[in-house]
């Protein structure tokens, strides 16, 4: 699936875009499955918010159970102070997190295709193991933050394996809130593990490397069906979306069955949910 020259871009950068990865079709599909999705959430059954900024302090009983079920998860900026909506729902979700791939025939489509497959033997991935999915709408004008991070925090294992496959369902550009990404960053170390002990997380501090700034960063603006494949240590961010245009994207989280995927990461699999590759 790989030419050798994506591939040492891959070992060089941290990342690699496969733009056109999936069609118009799969696109609108997805989409629309996760608009039913927003339509039949009652806000009244949990008022949870998707914040990076004190993810820690967010974390609830609702979250903690979305690990293996499809919930829906609020922005931050999405109620007055009277805790009422300020716009319509589904203008209001943050994403929905993070077992679809395993639950939702629509979205176990998606995820799991011979191309997937492909890409991820030629990034390493020799037993892959599919642990996390979320749709994220990043919504018009409330669209929040996403903190610089390293998706090796959440699904930490040794050696570290994770990697992050992110589909661009519309256009990302730096007016929506693209992402940006520290080119070689990911030969850097871990700075945080989110370490969970039975319903109590903790952020850790790992290592005190300052995350990027304006002079090693640099934006990825994608076109919709672009596939971004990154290395679970590179740095990455996404600013505020203040535009009039929503910025969707849906992404896995995938580990490497050889390594050791820790006891301590907030997302478990047993024998009654097992994880599963893409096949």
């Amino acid at each position: 699936m790989l030419t050798s020259d994506n591939k040492a871009r891959y070992q060089k950068d941290g990342f690699l875009a496969l733009p056109d990865f999936k069609n118009a079709a799969e696109i609108a599909a997805l989409r629309t499955r996760a608009g039913q999705m927003v339509d039949a959430f009652d806000p009244a059954s949990s008022k949870t918010i998707f914040t990076t900024n004190d993810q820690v302090r967010a974390v609830d009983r609702y979250f903690l159970d979305s690990a293996t079920r499809s919930s829906c998860f609020f922005e931050e900026e999405a109620f007055d102070a009277q805790g009422q909506l300020r716009q319509a729902k589904a203008l209001s979700i943050n994403k929905i997190g993070h077992a679809m791939h395993d639950l939702d025939p629509v979205f176990g489509a998606f995820s799991r295709t011979p191309a997937l497959a492909a890409v991820a033997a030629d990034v390493g991935l020799a037993e892959p193991q599919i642990w996390q999915s979320m749709y994220i709408f990043k919504q018009p004008g409330i669209g929040g933050e996403v903190g610089w991070h390293q998706d090796a925090t959440f699904f930490d294992s040794t050696p570290i394996t994770v990697t992050t496959f992110w589909f661009a369902l519309e256009d990302a550009t730096l007016d929506n809130g693209c992402l940006w990404v520290e080119p070689g960053g990911h030969r850097g170390p871990l700075r945080e593990r989110f370490v969970r002990r039975g319903d109590t997380v903790t952020m850790e501090k790992l290592d005190a490397t300052p995350w990027p700034d304006s002079r090693n960063a640099v934006p990825l603006e994608v076109q919709a069906g672009t596939l971004l494949v990154f290395h679970g240590l590179l740095p990455h961010y996404s600013a505020p979306n203040r535009s009039a245009r929503s910025r969707h994207a849906y992404t896995l989280h995938v580990t490497d069955g050889r390594s050791a995927y820790a006891t301590s990461n907030w997302i478990q699999r047993g024998a009654d949910f097992p994880v599963r590759g893409f096949a």
